[in-house]
């Protein structure tokens, strides 16, 4: 054992020096690697940070959440609008029958988004945003995190008060100089004070996600000004922690297919969304995706791993005659082969290596010019170190075999 690991040490220097003294043509053998290693990595870190970024936005709907819609989320190029088009929009008769008889809900909400609309404070405006009016569960449903200010209380929420929650980038539009809580703005006609303001979230990947162009008032207010029912309204249903998604829709069911009196034999007239709809065709979109990126990558590493093998069997016609002289001093073939096979990879190590940093360069420069966060996991780095040894081995065996069967006096008269 201690003779093998003395061999593979000195095979070890003999290919670092072989390495430094063929500086160009190292330098040229790295860079093929290096543009295959930072190709793949590339391609899987910007799948990995869509992918986050897409189950960010998704959590914000809420994981364990349930949605009667009239429309399904499913959608997709083949999709039956006309079985749901003539489909009645949730009432407020439903969330009340949904609110009084679930059992395995922590919280039931009533909201309806009210697009396009415009906020007014003196010569300041903010268009372009969406009113949310919701009853006052939808705190809860939502995970709304108010930073300044307060929320409805129950008697404002059921009376219809003239409050008002702002998101973050519409307050900064609205009161760039001066605190937004307690000031009176223009919104749907009505004189409505500023009593909130939420955290900032930034922009999501999927629409109508993120909390910043979005106003908050309560329903009771909405239904009085708009006719709620021309807006998509929704009930919607967080799941207490013991139960299932799957145990909470099956009453959910029920519950509304009771209120809407519909015999057994009809179909639903409503559908019941959650956010396992989008995973799953999200799982079905990145795996077409991962596999299209692992196709790219294969073909990078491959044109690097033929620059590597080329410059090895270079290398092996270089150090003919020095092959045969140390075969002639009683070298192993073990001794020829672990030379090559250990250029090779450290070749393709260093290579990944250079690969890898590039693209931890690359994503520290979109975090400070663009602000956006690339996510190149651990996992990256052995899946580096994994590849690289590889590809070395794969490159190196044939010219390291050739290298190591040369017949000693054959070798030597070569030169």
């Amino acid at each position: 054992m201690f003779l093998r690991f003395t061999l593979l040490r000195e095979s070890f220097l003999f290919a670092l020096s072989a390495l430094r003294d063929n500086r160009t043509r190292t330098l040229l053998s790295l860079l093929g690697v290096t543009i295959g290693i930072m190709t793949i990595i590339g391609v899987f870190s910007a799948v990995d940070t869509l992918r986050n970024n897409l189950e960010d936005s998704v959590r914000k709907i809420g994981s364990r959440t349930l949605y009667i819609e009239k429309w399904p989320w499913d959608g997709g190029p083949d999709f039956p609008w006309w079985k749901y088009v003539n489909r009645p929009e949730p009432k407020y008769t439903d969330f009340e029958a949904v609110r009084d008889r679930m059992t395995t809900a922590s919280a039931v909400a009533y909201a309806i988004n009210i697009p396009n609309s415009t906020a007014k404070f003196k010569n300041n405006s903010a268009s372009n945003i969406t009113v949310a009016a919701g009853t006052q569960e939808i705190l809860q449903i939502r995970n709304l995190d108010i930073i300044e200010g307060r929320y409805f209380t129950d008697q404002e929420s059921r009376s219809g008060g003239n409050g008002v929650i702002l998101g973050a980038t519409i307050a900064e539009g609205l009161f760039p100089r001066e605190r937004a809580v307690g000031n009176y703005i223009t919104l749907l006609g009505r004189k409505l004070q500023v009593i909130g303001v939420l955290k900032k979230e930034g922009s999501g990947m999927l629409i109508d996600v993120s909390n910043d162009d979005v106003a908050y008032i309560p329903f009771s207010m909405a239904r009085n000004l708009v006719n709620y029912e021309n807006y998509n309204p929704s009930i919607s249903i967080e799941v207490q922690a013991p139960f299932s998604l799957e145990e909470a829709e099956s009453e959910l069911v029920g519950i509304m297919r009771s209120s809407r009196r519909l015999s057994p034999q009809r179909e639903e007239d409503f559908s019941v969304n959650k956010t396992t709809l989008i995973t799953a065709q999200l799982d079905q979109m990145f795996g077409i995706i991962n596999l299209a990126g692992l196709s790219i990558g294969i073909f990078s590493i491959l044109v690097g791993g033929f620059g590597i093998a080329n410059i090895m069997f270079v290398s092996v016609k270089e150090r003919t005659n020095l092959i045969g002289i140390q075969k002639a001093l009683g070298a192993k073939q073990f001794f020829i082969l672990s030379q090559f096979l250990i250029e090779s990879i450290l070749l393709c190590l260093i290579g990944g290596a250079i690969g890898l940093l590039c693209v931890f360069g690359l994503a520290a420069l979109a975090k400070f010019a663009l602000d956006f966060a690339v996510v190149v996991s651990l996992k990256m780095v052995f899946l580096t170190t994994a590849l690289s040894t590889a590809i070395g081995l794969i490159a190196g065996i044939v010219p390291a075999i050739n290298g190591a069967r040369l017949d000693p006096v054959e070798a030597i008269r070569s030169k």
